[in-house]
Parts: C-alpha cells; sequence; structure tokens
C-alpha cells in the first residue's frame, strides 16, 4: 500500500514540474510555426518559444502570458520600421538572445524595440537592437532585469530620437552590463527607485549617457560614460549611491562629467572624473559625502552653482586640472579635508605625510572666467599667477573659510 501511495506522489509532482516547465515550440520555414506571433498565441503559460536563425519581418509582437522567447544564434526580428516591435503585457516574461532592428519611428508614441507595461519579474537579455527609436522601455514595470543588451542607435539630434533604456515609475530594476551607443540618452530613469544600475557602458550619446530624475534610493556603480553630449545629469533626487564609475571625455562648451542638481543625502564615492569640461557641476545639492574620487585633466574639477550646504569631500585626488574649484559665494558650508591636490605647493617638515600649510583650492582667476569666460585666453599667464598669489595671502573674492586643512603630500590609493 505504501509503496501504491508513492508511486502517485512521484506522478503527482511530475506533473506539477512538467506544468511548471512547459514544453517548447519552435520557429522557423520548415518549423510547424513559420511566425513568433502564430507562436505565442498557440503556447501555453510557461512554455519556452525557440526562434531559429533566421530573419522574421514582424511588428506588434504581444506577450500576453509567461513566456520565454529563447533565440537560436540571435534570429532577426526586422520591424521594417513599422512600429513597435515587442510589448510584454504579462508577468515572468523572459526574452533572450534576438536580434532586433528597424524599430518605427513616431512623434506621437514611444515606439521601442522592447517595451514592459506594469508587469513584473521580467528578463530582458542578450538582445542586439539597432536601428531603432526607443531601445527598451519600461512603464510602470517592477522587479525586472535587463542584462548584458548592445543598444546601437543612430541618433544625430535630440529631437527625432529616443533613449536606449528608458525607465518611468519603476522599482526594484536591475540593469546590468550593457552597452548603449547613439542614442539620445543612454539610459533614463524617471520617478524610479531601488534600481541598481551596474557595469554598464553608455558612449557616443547625443545628450546624456545617464539621466534620472525624481529618483531616490538608486545604485549606480561600476558604469563607464564616456564622450556623451552633456555628460550625466541627476537631478531631483535622495540618497542615491554612485560607487566606482568612470565620467571621461565628456567635453563641450555645456558638457560635465556629471550635472548634480537638488540631490540630498548621497554618496559619491570611488569615481573617476578624467578628462571632462567639468568634472562636477554642482547645484542646490546638500549633505553629500565624496570620498575617494579621482579628478584628473578636467577643465574645472568642481563647480559649484550655489545653495549648497553641509557636503563633506575627503581623500580625493585633484590631478592637474586646470581649476579644482569654482565658488560663486563668499559663503562656505562645506568640508574639505584629507585630499591631494596637485598645485599644492607647501611643505611638510614633520614628515607625516599631510601639508604643515592649509591649501586654499579657490583660486581668484577661477572667480574671475566664471563671471567673464573670455578671461581663459589669460589661463598660463604670469599676471595671472600674481592676482591668484594675491587672493591667497589676503582674499576678498574667495571663501576665505575654504580650507583643506591637511592636504596630502602624496596622491591617495582610491583602488
Amino acid at each position: 500500500m505504501k509503496t501504491h501511495y508513492y508511486i502517485i506522489y512521484l506522478l503527482f509532482f511530475s506533473f506539477l514540474n512538467f506544468s511548471a516547465f512547459g514544453q517548447n515550440l519552435e520557429v522557423c520555414n520548415s518549423c510547424e510555426y513559420k511566425s513568433i506571433k502564430e507562436a505565442i498565441s498557440k503556447a501555453k503559460p510557461h512554455d519556452i518559444i525557440l526562434i531559429k536563425k533566421g530573419v522574421y519581418k514582424e511588428y506588434n509582437i504581444i506577450i500576453d502570458k509567461p513566456l520565454t522567447l529563447l533565440g537560436e544564434n540571435y534570429p532577426i526580428i526586422d520591424g521594417e520600421n513599422k512600429g513597435e516591435i515587442i510589448s510584454i503585457h504579462a508577468d515572468s516574461v523572459t526574452v533572450d538572445g534576438l536580434h532586433i532592428k528597424n524599430v518605427g519611428t513616431s512623434y506621437t508614441e514611444d515606439y521601442a524595440a522592447i517595451r514592459v507595461v506594469k508587469r513584473r519579474d521580467f528578463v530582458i537579455q542578450n538582445l542586439k537592437l539597432e536601428k531603432l527609436f526607443f531601445g527598451i522601455y519600461l512603464e510602470k514595470a517592477n522587479h525586472g532585469k535587463i542584462l548584458n543588451n548592445e543598444v546601437l542607435g543612430d541618433a544625430v539630434e535630440e529631437y527625432n530620437s529616443g533613449n536606449g533604456i528608458q525607465l518611468w515609475y519603476c522599482k526594484n530594476i536591475e540593469i546590468d552590463g550593457n552597452t548603449v551607443m547613439n542614442v539620445r540618452d543612454g539610459i533614463y530613469l524617471e520617478f524610479s527607485d531601488f534600481c541598481k544600475i551596474t557595469n554598464n557602458v553608455s558612449k557616443d550619446n547625443v545628450r546624456y549617457g545617464l539621466h534620472f530624475m525624481f529618483s531616490n534610493d538608486d545604485l549606480y556603480e561600476n558604469n563607464r560614460f564616456e564622450s556623451n553630449g552633456a555628460g550625466v545629469a541627476v537631478m531631483f533626487s535622495k540618497r542615491i549611491k554612485m560607487y566606482g564609475n568612470v565620467f571621461k571625455d565628456n567635453w563641450g562648451s555645456a558638457s560635465y562629467g556629471v550635472l548634480l542638481k537638488e540631490i540630498n543625502d548621497s554618496e559619491i564615492i570611488g569615481n573617476t572624473f578624467d578628462g571632462n569640461t567639468i568634472g562636477i557641476n554642482i547645484e542646490g545639492t546638500n549633505r553629500i559625502i565624496y570620498k575617494n574620487n579621482d579628478f584628473k585633466g578636467n577643465g574645472w574639477a568642481i563647480k559649484f552653482r550655489g545653495a549648497c550646504y553641509a557636503n563633506s569631500f575627503s581623500h580625493n585626488n585633484f590631478l592637474y586640472n586646470s581649476f579644482d574649484l569654482a565658488y560663486n559665494s563668499k559663503l562656505n558650508d562645506n568640508k574639505f579635508d584629507h585630499n591631494y591636490w596637485s598645485s599644492y605647493a607647501g611643505y611638510d617638515l614633520d614628515k607625516d605625510g599631510e601639508g604643515d600649510v592649509p591649501y586654499r583650492p579657490v583660486k581668484l582667476f577661477s572667480y574671475i572666467v566664471n563671471r567673464t569666460p573670455e578671461t581663459i585666453i589669460l589661463l598660463r599667464s604670469l599676471f595671472i599667477d600674481i592676482i591668484d598669489f594675491s587672493e591667497k595671502v589676503s582674499p576678498v573674492f574667495t571663501p576665505d573659510n575654504l580650507l583643506d586643512n591637511h592636504p596630502q603630500m602624496k596622491p591617495l590609493s582610491n583602488d
């Protein structure tokens, strides 16, 4: 009798496992299913649709049940510029290993290669997206993953191009290992909280490599933002953590590594700002910890625009920037301590590794250039050295309490 019940038990759970994992449906020219839409319509929840190598001229593909779309050797889905290509309208959907191109362009609807609307527990991975308007667009989606995708646009101007990866009113999204190039904004977040953006490359985009607004409690770690039109913009957000990112060669009259506007209670630690017009452009930011960052070869390492209070700058390297700091006020409520400044000319008689004379990082000439940009042509003149020295001796225009009292004698290891 016990053996009989044991066999029934095994059969029952085998049935459950079979139902949970589903079956495979193949799509190809010689398969039972010739189109992806047809396979989706016939599939049952949790089936796997295996798309064989080939070209499938389809668009407006709607996934309305839990499924996995799995490409074999990167089959091409060609939307022929007719509209949106794949829309996910069910929870627990995976799209993996497809080459999607020729998304339609519309100025009334944001057509995307992949769109997720009000769904959760999805995975979008290993895709190649090109010739697109928007790449991956998440709308009120939660608990999803966007992993290891290549998003390559051909944007030339802002007004007629879309973003690579866009989140709108989303939560708990993981964006990891993606490469985004030649779109308007590489990665865009608006009203999206508790997201992790890690190990991505966003470069050569028309406007921003990263653009996010009104998004709280997000983590940005080990990303590379390079040669973007205006750099990276982080605005109107709280409790942001930016660790170990590289902001490089964002160069132009209105470019910066990072623009911080109305950011509070955040951490910017272990980042590299290399060769930007402005490393960090700061306005209305409060209670931010800037630590273990490298600022090297920028026009300005940090430019303060005003209303910045209770920020802490410690153990950063300021290496061969044209200007380390620009300040537009004589008032200072920010703390600078234990940083290395390559232009520091003090001494260390007690050999403790810290300069015996405090360092004043704001030069009078940076104040002048802030007010009259044309004076930049005098940057390397002897006259500028003289007026900077006079301001250092007796500050009149720059904050007299903006000092690093423990300037480091050697560059810090911020690895």
